[in-house]
C-alpha cells in the first residue's frame, strides 16, 4: 500500500480524506435522524440545543487545532488560516460542543440530559473520518511515532509507525459493542452519552502519548490536557449522580463543576421549561 491512497472513481481520483470525512457526515446524519424518532425533547428544545452544541464543537475543533499546532503557526502565521480552514481536532468538537450544549441549556433552563441521542452517530463518524485518516497517511498527521512492533506502518518514508488511526477506530468498535451490550440494564438518561465520552477521552489521553506532540504542560499536549478536563467532567457527574439518584441525567452538571460551566444564571433557579408528555 502506498501513501497517500488515493480514492478512484471512474476517471476521477480523489484524496481519501474529504471522501471519508463527507461519508462520515452522511452515516452520522442518518443515524441521528433515526435515532430523532425517539427524543424526548421537544423539537425546538432540540434545535435550540444543537445550535448551541454546533457552534461550541466548531470553536473547539478550531481553537485546540491552533494551540496543538502553535509553533507552526509561530513559525509561520499564514499556516493559522490553512489550520482554521482545514484543521480540526474531535477531541476540541466533542469538549467545546458539551461546553456549548451546557450554556445553551442554561439560557432556556433546560434541566435534563440531552446527550444520549449522539453517541451513535458520534461512534459511527468518528470511526468511518479516521479510515480518511489512516488512508492519507503523513500528511494527515494522525499517526503515531516510530515503533519496532510488527504491525508498525510505513506511511512512505521508510518508517514504521504505530498506526494510531487504527487503533481508534478498534477502540470505537469495542466501545460501540460495550455500550450496545450495556444498554440492556436500565440506565439513567444521559448515563450512555457519559460512558461514551468518559472512555473516548481517556483512551485519546493514553494514546496521544504514541503521537509526536509539542507537550503544553507537565509534558501533557493540548489535546491531551482538553480530554483531561473532559475527563474531570465525567467523573464529576458520574460522582455527582451517584450520590443524588434523583438527579435528571449525566450530562445535568449538579455539582460545583457543573455550577461553574453553567455560571450564576442557575443559582436563580430559573424555572425549568415544562417537559413533553
Amino acid at each position: 500500500m502506498t501513501f497517500p491512497v488515493r480514492i478512484g472513481f471512474g476517471a476521477w481520483s480523489l484524496p481519501p480524506h474529504p471522501v471519508f470525512e463527507l461519508l462520515a457526515f452522511a452515516v452520522a446524519l442518518a443515524l441521528l435522524r433515526r435515532a430523532r424518532r425517539q427524543d424526548p425533547l421537544a423539537a425546538a428544545q432540540r434545535s435550540t440545543v444543537l445550535i448551541g452544541g454546533l457552534a461550541g464543537a466548531l470553536l473547539g475543533a478550531k481553537g485546540l487545532v491552533l494551540l496543538e499546532h502553535r509553533a507552526l503557526v509561530a513559525g509561520d502565521p499564514r499556516q493559522a488560516l490553512a489550520l482554521l480552514l482545514m484543521g480540526k481536532t474531535v477531541v476540541g468538537a466533542l469538549v467545546g460542543g458539551l461546553v456549548g450544549v451546557e450554556l445553551t441549556k442554561a439560557a432556556i433552563g433546560l434541566r435534563r440530559s440531552t446527550g444520549d441521542l449522539f453517541v451513535l452517530p458520534l461512534l459511527a463518524g468518528i470511526a468511518i473520518g479516521r479510515i480518511g485518516c489512516f488512508l492519507t497517511g503523513l500528511d494527515d498527521h494522525t499517526h503515531g511515532l516510530p515503533t519496532t512492533l510488527p504491525w508498525g506502518v510505513d506511511f512512505g518514508d521508510g518508517i514504521p509507525r504505530h498506526p494510531t488511526q487504527l487503533y481508534e477506530i478498534g477502540f470505537l468498535l469495542l466501545l460501540a459493542l460495550a455500550l450496545r451490550f450495556g444498554s440492556r440494564r436500565t440506565w439513567p438518561e444521559g448515563r450512555r452519552f457519559q460512558l461514551f465520552l468518559g472512555a473516548y477521552l481517556a483512551f485519546r489521553l493514553g494514546v496521544d502519548a504514541l503521537k509526536p506532540t509539542q507537550p503544553l504542560a507537565a509534558g501533557l499536549g493540548a489535546i491531551q490536557w482538553a480530554a483531561l478536563l473532559g475527563l474531570i467532567w465525567c467523573l464529576e457527574a458520574a460522582l455527582a449522580g451517584a450520590a443524588g439518584g434523583a438527579a435528571r441525567g449525566a450530562d445535568h452538571h449538579p455539582g460545583e463543576w457543573g455550577r461553574l460551566l453553567r455560571g450564576d444564571a442557575l443559582k436563580r433557579r430559573r424555572p425549568a421549561v415544562p417537559e413533553p408528555s
